[in-house]
């Protein structure tokens, strides 16, 4: 009987030994000792959300403007509406390595021409709001010096300088690029860092490899690729940038369908205000079918160009700001409406029938930090570029927009 006893006792010592090693493996895991400081695991949990009070009180009859967020809402239409909302959640793994993850509901993506009623948000089949993953992947620091490798669903090339730190008033309106769905986010693989830092001069980069389908599912063999190069020199007040991407579309002996952009950004940018200009020539080769008057169609290549000059800055303090805004965009460089009669665009964003100006501008009030209230107007004018003389129009909004960030 003491025989068993001993046993025992020495089973549950062993017992209380070995969860003490693994407690403190658990702990070493999860801490790591820098010098003379720990390093603890930590996440947050974030969000931001923005919509508007909006009247349009213009529309254009011909409900041109393709994706635009207006385009075939009736005249007179007055609307509550949210425009974006998102839920994230970021986590610090360790020194190496960190976690993103962020639900989104946003504008329909799509419109038709036959719209009459109001939408706003990601649409289930009973016209409810829903989220969808916009971002989800793990970022490796430092994996070579002063570069950065995500993988999964991460921010492109594309939308590091102009939507998050230039024109910063995304809750008014995508950029210029943006607005012709240049992703801003996919699914693939970013290198992204420095090759110079100091404290009045930052030289980087920022390199992908990506499906090109957003948040939705690899529909072809296809890859886009994304460039980015940038300069922020004179005490990183003026930033220079130029961005590139390509990307086969269709590709058959018949028919070499495929994008490339080139895009230029200049900026002047200090805690009171920030001046600059974005622009854009996107080649879509075999994107064009342009029907002669002998009713014989011919495979063209669009070459589209837009520029965008914007403003924002603060009147008092932090306070009350400011914001501005205009950008022209031509899709029809290639056109000859001389030997043409019609064109039917492959990728609707880019309808060489349409040349589009657009402008905002607003007051931005903040009662407090991370609380904005922007009055703001929205305007968008239509004119004709094809050989079907159309009669010219525009979109105007009057909006009341509201702004604000929890959590971070």
């Amino acid at each position: 009987m003491k025989l068993i006893f001993t046993n025992v006792c020495r089973k549950i010592k062993l017992f209380h030994l070995l969860m003490a090693l693994c407690f403190l493996g658990i702990t070493a895991s999860a801490q790591e000792t820098t010098g003379d400081s720990v390093f603890v695991p930590s996440g947050k949990l974030w969000g931001l959300v923005y919509g508007d009070f909006a009247y349009k009180a213009k529309a254009d009859s011909l409900n041109r403007g393709g994706q635009n967020q207006y385009t075939g809402i009736r005249q007179n239409q007055n609307m509550f509406q949210y425009r974006r909302i998102y839920l994230g959640y970021d986590y610090k793994i360790s020194q190496k390595f960190s976690a993103e993850f962020l639900l989104a509901s946003e504008e329909n993506s799509t419109t038709t021409a036959t719209t009459t009623s109001v939408t706003s948000g990601d649409l289930l089949s009973d016209n409810k709001i829903s989220m969808f993953v916009k971002l989800a992947n793990i970022k490796w620091n430092n994996i070579i010096p002063g570069g950065n490798l995500s993988l999964g669903q991460v921010y492109t090339p594309s939308a590091v300088l102009t939507s998050e730190v230039l024109w910063d008033y995304r809750c008014i309106e995508r950029t210029v690029s943006d607005i012709r769905r240049t992703p801003v986010y996919d699914m693939g693989a970013r290198l992204n860092g420095r090759f110079y830092s100091t404290d009045a001069t930052k030289l980087g980069y920022n390199f992908m490899v990506a499906n090109g389908t957003a948040s939705k599912p690899e529909n072809d063999g296809f890859k886009w690729l994304y460039g980015d190069l940038y300069a922020k020199v004179f005490d990183r007040r003026l930033v220079l940038d130029i961005y590139a991407d390509y990307t086969k579309i269709n590709w058959t002996p018949s028919w070499h369908h495929d994008r490339s952009m080139l895009k230029g950004i200049i900026a002047y940018t200090t805690p009171k205000f920030t001046l600059g200009t974005e622009a854009f020539i996107n080649r879509l080769m075999g994107d064009n079918i342009a029907t002669k008057f002998n009713d014989k169609n011919d495979t063209l290549t669009t070459k589209s160009s837009a520029i965008s000059l914007f403003s924002r800055g603060r009147i008092y303090r932090s306070i009350l700001g400011y914001f501005i805004r205009f950008d022209y965009y031509n899709p029809s460089a290639n056109n000859n409406n001389s030997i043409y009669k019609k064109y039917t665009p492959i990728t609707p964003t880019y309808d060489p029938n349409t040349m589009e100006q657009f402008f905002t501008a607003g007051i931005d009030y903040s009662p407090m930090n991370k609380i904005h209230i922007m009055p703001n107007v929205w305007y968008n004018a239509y004119n004709n570029a094809g050989p079907i003389q159309l009669k010219n129009g525009y979109d105007l909004v009057y909006r009341l927009s509201l702004y604000y960030v929890y959590g971070k």
